[in-house]
């Protein structure tokens, strides 16, 4: 399978090749002239992604929790509003898969000391697109907005705890993002490779049974952030 995997991403990248041949010599062959004109077009998006937390205590910690983040895959669906010759409406739904490992200081067992926070999301950006003169087949842009997030992962309807190695976060979540990339219009289709920074603004963490449990008492807040690398195609 690694070996198929390999030689299609070969082929793949060949035709890319082919297809940019030209795109940054002084005379370009314009592609898609007119793709951007229209009202409304869709795409999809595969890319990958990696989550931390960011988190505030009520008191000071002797040694802080250890967040290892695991990268992770997302897959969804673009849809885009023309808005102006520079400005688009986009939402991009989309299903993101990620974990992060917590470890935490003063237990003797590993099961204690340890939490693995698998997520399963579903993701809701709606987000402002910002472009900038075309040149020739090259359209940088900046995007930015805000998104709400379904963890389907998130423990919140268990009465069980971490007593029980069971770790909670709330189900939804709100967000603003940021980022930039970049559009090549090749000569079929448009190719947007593109990276974001996604922050949490409320308080995911769902706390103990007990008010001074070891893994949640002492925990003001605890905020998701990440950053998604997408590869879309229009």
């Amino acid at each position: 399978m690694r070996k198929t995997f390999f030689i299609l991403l070969l082929l793949y990248t060949f035709s890319l090749h082919a297809q940019t041949k030209g795109m940054f010599s002084k005379y370009p062959i314009i592609n898609l002239e007119n793709f951007d004109k229209q009202r409304v077009h869709w795409g999809y998006f595969l890319g990958f992604n990696v989550f931390d937390f960011k988190i505030d205590y009520e008191e000071n910690p002797a040694t802080d929790i250890a967040v290892k983040s695991v990268t992770g895959f997302n897959v969804g669906l673009v849809g885009n509003l023309r808005l102006h010759e520079y400005i688009d409406l986009r939402f991009e739904p989309g299903l993101y898969y990620t974990q992060r490992n917590l470890t935490y200081t003063g237990f003797t067992r590993q099961i204690d000391a340890e939490r693995e926070v698998k997520s399963t999301y579903i993701h809701f950006p709606l987000l402002v697109k910002f472009s900038s003169l075309r040149f020739g087949n090259v359209r940088p842009y900046l995007v930015g907005g805000g998104s709400m997030t379904l963890n389907l992962s998130s423990n919140s309807k268990s009465q069980d705890d971490n007593l029980e190695q069971r770790f909670r976060v709330k189900p939804w979540t709100q967000n603003y993002e940021l980022g930039f990339g970049v559009d090549f219009y090749l000569e079929y289709f448009k190719f947007s490779p593109s990276i974001r920074g996604v922050f949490s603004l409320n308080d995911e963490l769902i706390r103990d049974n007990d008010p001074n449990s070891p893994w949640t008492g002492n925990i003001n807040s605890m905020k998701s952030r990440a950053v998604f690398v997408n590869f879309t195609f229009h």
